[in-house]
């Protein structure tokens, strides 16, 4: 890695525009109907094409349709391919100057996604994926187990569950698939990290010690609804058996099987991209195409270090505040092991989530002028948590009832520190991810790319943006848990260090594990969790901090412009009602309405 960049130097190439004078407003004086109509139509079709690829989709295919098409077959390869020339050239034959502003935004967003799936195309570097696609962070050998027991899947109807063994019959194929790729890539030369494959041996392991009564791909066969009757129950259950003790495990003890005896003893043991082939130029796409900007590895560990100092400092004045008398990695220590700070019960832990969510929502109209009807939840993560992360936050369908959930991993509650809880709750549920997608999700005038796309620089981003509201909302009186959301700050902040060390600067594992001990309060187990993630998921925790200093820079920049009529509830407007997008294709569009205002 080179010389680290200063910190103008740094922060000028991440918000590099924002001193940049006012863009020409969007005209809408020569709308065309026509053109609008479509580019919605071609939108739709883009999203349903997208939608009936995904292994684990929005809504059900329609009648006729796979239920599960194998992400890494042929048949999806081209299917992403082929999509998006599709979508480039009915771009094309539009008028975009013609449209009206809110259909201006969506054709950039489509031409952003179908440009950048091409490039990876043509640099061969989509075929590259195919062969490392091992993820023990959000692989599909964890997600599809999470999918088909709560989190996503639908078993409303007897059609629903014949779907469901569809689904678990492709999913056993994609298992086979997944050797298949990983056995190429290691013929042509490409391994992953050694403590990849030993997450995925382990998760896997796991997986196959559940006893069927607990397995996730039988959860469907415990929460019969009332339509169905007992005889068609008892049969469904058989044929689901059937289907995971002869196709699914088997196909797991495969993987499990390969990878021990195979793979593993040929995975690199250093953990960063720099040691693969092709990872140098695999790494700086990844960072492009998470962070939605272009920016090196270097400007990013600038950033990262700049912003660990600020954290620091602030986590010292806390210390002060509360009169504790040793250091700051002593504080750190008392954190992580003084009862006070955990629950011994899940019930406690949700409750106290409830507690937090009523608070925020009573400073919101402060800040936000709109209201999403569907609830957020927190619920237990499904399946061997012992094996995985804090969680994830899905949204639920976009009819304003079904809830959004936090699924948190309920596993080792004294590794979950309660002065996180407010934090966590800004940045996964309101006003951070259930808010922001579901508001996208519920309006219907938008552009189907709009309502439901993602774009993690975006939605990370507003998620640790959520975060730095919490005193505007309220929160944060108590020190403790102002040490929380200084302690989850400063995991970001890491994050942009340890990722690009890793992956650019040729860092051991135990010297990222070494430094996020160094500078947060969270356990050892939790802290090689996190690092492992970022080996097995490189580029896509340095989207945090990118989208969140372009959200802040955005922010003072129109309140700069604006001065006494600067509304913070139109802002947000601003930044929310269009979805996720490019941060480039945002900054346009704030901009835009800051020369307007």
């Amino acid at each position: 890695m080179s010389k680290p960049l200063t910190r103008r130097r740094a922060l000028q190439a991440l918000a590099a525009a924002a001193a940049l004078p006012c863009l020409p407003r969007i005209s809408s004086a020569t709308e065309s109907v026509d053109d609008s109509a479509r580019l919605r139509e071609l939108i739709a079709s883009s999203e349903a094409a997208a939608n009936a690829l995904d292994p684990t989709p929005r809504t059900p295919p329609p009648p006729g349709a796979p239920v599960f098409v194998d992400p890494l077959g042929a048949a999806a390869l081209d299917g992403v391919r082929s999509g998006a020339e599709r979508d480039l050239a009915g771009l094309r034959s539009l008028n975009r100057a013609g449209l009206p502003p809110v259909d201006q935004i969506a054709y950039d967003v489509l031409e952003y996604g179908a440009e950048q799936q091409l490039a990876r195309y043509r640099s061969g570097l989509a075929q590259v994926m195919r062969w490392v696609p091992l993820d023990a962070t959000s692989g599909l050998h964890i997600g599809l187990p999470d999918y088909v027991s709560g989190a996503g899947a639908p078993f409303g109807s007897p059609g629903d569950y014949a779907a469901g063994l569809e689904r678990l019959r492709g999913f056993a194929g994609y298992l086979d698939s997944l050797v298949r790729q990983l056995r190429e890539g290691q013929r042509l030369g490409y391994h992953q990290p050694r403590v990849v494959v030993a997450k995925v041996i382990a998760q896997t392991g796991a997986m196959l010690a559940l006893p069927m009564a607990e397995s996730p791909f039988m959860a469907a066969t415990r929460r019969f609804p009332d339509s169905i009757p007992p005889g068609q129950r008892a049969a469904l259950a058989q044929a689901y058996g059937r289907v995971v003790e002869q196709d699914v495990l088997p196909a797991c003890r495969r993987l499990a099987g390969f990878l021990s005896t195979d793979y593993l003893p040929q995975a690199l043991e250093a953990p960063g991209r720099w040691a693969m082939k092709d990872g140098e130029r695999l790494y700086a796409a990844e960072l492009q195409y998470h962070t939605t900007v272009d920016v090196t590895a270097d400007a990013l560990h600038a950033i990262g270090l700049e912003e660990v100092a600020r954290y620091r400092d602030g986590m010292e004045a806390v210390r002060g505040r509360v009169g504790f008398k040793g250091d700051l990695p002593d504080f750190f220590e008392f954190i992580r092991t003084d009862p006070r700070f955990y629950y011994t019960e899940p019930d406690d832990l949700l409750g106290r989530f409830r507690e937090i969510e009523q608070q925020i929502w009573i400073g919101m109209p402060k800040l936000f002028a709109r209201r999403p009807q569907a609830p957020f939840e927190v619920r237990a993560l499904p399946a061997i948590g012992e094996q995985r992360g804090t969680g994830y936050y899905r949204p639920g369908p976009p009819d304003g009832k079904s809830p959004g959930v936090l699924w948190f991993n309920m596993a080792m509650l004294g590794t979950r520190p309660i002065p996180t809880l407010e934090t966590l709750t800004l940045h996964e549920g309101i006003p951070g991810h259930h808010y922001q997608i579901t508001l996208a999700q519920e309006d219907a005038t938008l552009p189907d790319n709009l309502r439901f796309g993602s774009l993690t620089a975006y939605s990370e981003g507003w998620g640790l943006y959520a975060e730095s509201l919490g005193p505007e909302l309220g929160l944060f009186t108590d020190p403790y848990q102002y040490f929380g959301h200084l302690d989850m700050g400063m995991l970001r902040a890491v994050r942009l260090v340890v990722d690009t060390g890793l992956h650019a600067g040729q860092w051991t594992r135990q010297r990222a594990i070494d430094y996020m001990l160094a500078n947060t309060s969270m356990a050892q187990r939790d802290v090689e969790v996190e690092i492992d993630r970022y080996i097995t998921r490189p580029a896509q925790a340095c989207a945090y901090k990118t989208g969140e200093l372009r959200i802040r820079a955005l922010r003072k920049e129109a309140a700069s412009r604006q001065g006494a009529g600067f509304d913070v509830t139109a802002f947000h407007g601003q930044v929310l009602d269009t979805g996720a997008l490019p941060l480039a294709v945002l900054e346009r569009k704030v901009r835009a309405w800051c020369c307007a205002s």
